[in-house]
C-alpha cells in the first residue's frame, strides 16, 4: 500500500479505545465472557487496512476539493474503524463456511475458539462449540460495528446518506455470500455458457462493492458529496473492487501460503467456483472437464493434484484471460476520474491505493 499514510495507526488507536471500552462495559459478565470478547478483539489485529484507506480516501476527495485546510474529526476515523471491523466479522464467518482453518497464517476464529474448549478442559465436542461460538463472534463483530458508527453519526449532518450508504453494504455482501455458497452446488443445472457471468455477480456483490466502492462512497458521503461527487467515486470504485476480487481469485489457486497466509490452492479445495474456474471449464473438452469437476471442491486435494488443477487453468489461457480482465477494470477505473469534481492529491492517492489492490500478493 502507499506509504506513508495516517491510516494504519490512526485506525489502530481508535480500536484500541473502543475494545477498551466494549471490555469495562462487560467487565462483569465472567470469564467465559471476557475470554470471547478476547477473541472478537484478535479478529481486529493486522490485516491492510484496504477498506478504511478507501473511505479515508473518499472522505479526503471530497472535503479538501471544498476546503483545501479539512482535517480528519473523530467521525472520519469512527467509520474507518468501523468498516475495519465489519470486515473481520465477514472474515469470520466466510472462514467458518468455507472450513478454513487459517487466517492470516494464525488460526481461523472458530479453530482458535474449538482449541480454547479443549484447552479448557470443558465437556463436550469442541469442534461443535468452536463452529457455535464462531457464528456468534461474527454475530458481535457485526453489532460491534454498528455502534461503532452510530458513534461516528451522532449529531453529523450526513447521517442519512451514510447509514444509508452502510446498510446497502450489509444487504449486499450478505446476499454476495450466499450466492457464492449457492453457486458451489447450482452450477450443476445452469448453462455453462452462463458461469462466468454468474461468477462476476457474485465477486460484484460479495467483494467488489464492499471492499472498495461502499467504503469510497461512505467516506464521501460523510464529507458531504454531491450526486457527481458520488458518481465518480463509484464509477473508480465499483471496477477496481471487480479488479481486486480477480487478483484475490488468482492468489486462492496460485498464491504462495507464506505470503497469503492460507494454504496454496485454498480455493481449490473449496471447489469455488469463481470467474477463473468458469473461463477454464470453457475450454476443456468434456473428459477433461469431468476430471476437473471431479477434483475441484475436493478437501483432501494433494500437492499433487492441486498442481495439476493449477497447470489445467493455466494451460487453458484462463489465467491469463483473468490477468486482461483485471487490466481492463483497471483502465476503466483510471477513465473514472478523468475531469472529477474531487481533490487533486486525493484523485493520486486513489489512483495509488488501486495499483496496491490490484498488484499484489497478498
Amino acid at each position: 500500500m502507499p506509504s506513508p499514510s495516517p491510516v494504519p495507526d490512526a485506525v489502530a488507536a481508535r480500536l484500541d479505545r473502543f475494545l477498551s471500552l466494549m471490555r469495562s462495559e462487560s467487565s462483569d459478565y465472567g470469564a467465559e465472557a471476557r475470554g470471547f470478547l478476547d477473541a472478537a478483539a484478535q479478529t481486529t489485529d493486522g490485516g491492510k487496512r484496504l477498506r478504511a484507506r478507501f473511505c479515508h480516501a473518499g472522505w479526503r476527495a471530497v472535503s479538501r476539493f471544498a476546503d483545501r485546510g479539512a482535517t480528519e474529526t473523530t467521525a472520519v476515523w469512527d467509520v474507518c474503524a468501523a468498516l475495519e471491523i465489519f470486515q473481520s466479522a465477514a472474515l469470520v464467518h466466510d472462514d467458518l463456511i468455507d472450513n478454513s482453518d487459517t487466517r492470516r497464517g494464525r488460526p481461523a476464529a472458530h479453530r482458535a475458539l474449538e482449541s480454547s474448549h479443549r484447552a479448557s478442559g470443558w465437556s463436550g465436542d469442541a469442534e461443535a462449540f468452536g463452529r457455535a461460538a464462531g457464528v456468534l463472534l461474527g454475530d458481535l463483530l457485526v453489532a460491534w460495528s454498528d455502534d461503532l458508527l452510530e458513534s461516528a453519526l451522532d449529531g453529523h449532518a450526513h447521517a442519512g446518506a451514510v447509514r444509508r450508504e452502510y446498510a446497502r453494504m450489509r444487504r449486499d455482501v450478505t446476499t454476495g455470500q450466499f450466492l457464492d455458497i449457492a453457486e458451489e452446488s447450482a452450477w450443476i443445472v445452469n448453462d455453462p455458457r452462463s458461469h462466468a457471468e454468474r461468477a462476476l455477480r457474485v465477486a460484484s456483490l460479495k467483494s467488489a462493492r464492499y471492499s472498495i466502492e461502499q467504503p469510497l462512497v461512505l467516506g464521501g458521503a460523510l464529507a458531504g458529496a454531491d450526486d457527481d461527487q458520488l458518481s465518480a467515486l463509484r464509477a473508480f470504485g465499483r471496477p477496481i473492487g471487480m479488479a481486486f476480487q480477480l487478483r484475490d481469485d488468482m492468489l486462492g489457486v496460485f498464491g504462495d501460503a507464506a505470503v497469503t497466509g492460507k494454504p496454496t490452492g485454498d480455493d481449490l479445495r473449496e471447489g469455488k467456483r469463481t470467474v477463473l474456474v468458469a473461463l477454464t471449464r470453457e475450454t476443456l473438452d468434456a473428459s477433461s472437464r469431468n476430471l476437473f469437476d471431479e477434483l475441484l471442491g475436493d478437501p483432501e486435494l494433494t500437492e499433487q493434484q492441486v498442481a495439476f488443477l493449477q497447470a489445467t487453468i493455466t494451460d487453458s489461457g484462463a489465467q491469463e484471460r483473468v490477468e486482461e480482465l483485471i487490466r481492463d477494470f483497471a483502465r476503466e477505473a483510471d477513465r473514472a476520474l478523468a475531469g472529477a469534481r474531487l481533490d487533486n492529491a486525493a484523485v493520486g492517492e486513489l489512483r495509488d491505493l488501486g495499483r496496491a489492490a490490484t498488484v499484489r500478493s497478498a
